[in-house]
């Protein structure tokens, strides 16, 4: 079972070249250059040149790396899409999809998640990409809603449709970058409701989205204990620490360990 590391995905502003030079040290799963919120209109045209020049030499050490670009309705879109197409990335991510018809027919293009339209259109929207990222911010404001509460069903809606068409999302951001315990209490929240991982906007939110989002040292314990004492029963039902083991306990065990195998290559 092939499961890549997706705890940590820290947004990049493409028109900077220091903050581009530091991404193959830092420890997070992957990355999104960004050429659109990020830059100033005036500096976007410069933000390509400078993005072309630290992906050449870029070694991304397994991160998983997207190139945000600018909407469809902007004077940007076209001319990010071409130079994004031809730099070494695994993927497009595109904002403010409304409907699957906004994602291009070929394989390699991430939908951002950020408006009612998005919402509704998810399941269709997450059959067209490769993966899902929420735009809390951009959401709340088309809502009109105070509080990520207020989007939790929003948020749950865009989860059942990655799971169902099988492709990954990322959680929205955390503004307040220096604010550790609160970070921490909502990429637990983002985890039990599924989020593979959590969009950062500062280096400093690495760490704690790593550790939320990693497997736990009790959950490896218990995946591998229910591996053990299901194939001990012959494959059929078995009983652990009083409740019952089955097959499906076994695919999410087997998940489980996947997934700490991985985040072990990686920190490896």
């Amino acid at each position: 079972m092939t499961v890549r590391p997706l705890r940590s995905v820290l947004y990049v502003p493409a028109d900077k070249p220091k903050a581009l030079s530091k991404i193959g040290t830092l420890p997070c799963d992957g990355v999104i250059l960004d050429l659109e919120d990020a830059v100033a209109p005036e500096a976007k045209d410069g933000a390509r040149e400078a993005l072309a020049d630290a992906l050449s030499g870029l070694d991304a050490g397994g991160r998983l790396v997207l190139i945000r670009v600018n909407g469809a309705d902007t004077p940007w879109h076209d001319a990010d899409l071409e130079a994004a197409a031809a730099l070494p990335c695994n993927g497009i991510l595109l904002p403010k999809v409304g409907r699957a018809g906004e994602v291009p027919a070929e394989t390699g293009f991430w939908a951002m998640v950020e408006s009612p339209s998005g919402v509704l259109n998810a399941p269709a929207i997450a059959e067209a990409c490769d993966g899902l990222v929420m735009g809390t911010n951009d959401l709340a404001k088309e809502l009109g809603c105070e509080g990520r509460g207020a989007m939790r069903t929003a948020l749950q809606m865009s989860v059942l449709a990655a799971r169902a068409a099988g492709v990954p999302i990322l959680d929205g951001v955390y503004n307040a970058f220096r604010d550790e315990e609160g970070l921490r209490a909502e990429c637990e929240e983002g985890r039990a409701w599924g989020f593979d991982g959590k969009t950062l906007i500062h280096p400093s939110q690495i760490d704690p989205a790593n550790a939320v989002f990693a497997p736990s040292e009790q959950a490896v314990t218990l995946a591998r204990r229910q591996i053990e004492a299901f194939e001990a029963a012959g494959g059929g039902i078995a009983v652990l620490d009083g409740r019952i083991v089955e097959n499906l306990h076994v695919e999410t065990a087997r998940r489980t360990l996947a997934r700490a195998e991985a985040v072990a290559a990686r920190e490896g």
